[in-house]
């Protein structure tokens, strides 16, 4: 009996650090695709967004990843939680 207990913490804690491992590497590929801009005081901006327009008044970019229709993607929807 206590080589199934064994067996079963074994897999229980590769199970858990698995799960803490991928969890982890999500959060920093997501920290990676945005940037914080200075211009609008840390708000993370994606790499891939063009710059539409840029005046005194506004900062209007491009991100074929947002739409009206779907709205942004999830993972800028964390990044944005995380930052507050």
């Amino acid at each position: 009996m206590t080589n199934q207990v064994r067996k079963k913490m074994v897999n229980w804690t590769i199970a858990l650090a698995t799960l803490l491992f991928g969890g982890v590497i999500y959060y920093f590929i997501l920290q990676f695709l945005y940037l914080p801009s200075e211009d609008l005081y840390n708000f993370p901006v994606p790499r891939n967004a063009e710059l539409i327009k840029e005046n005194e008044e506004e900062i209007s970019y491009d991100w074929l990843a947002a739409s009206e229709e779907n709205g942004i993607p999830f993972g800028y929807e964390l990044v944005l939680k995380a930052n507050g």
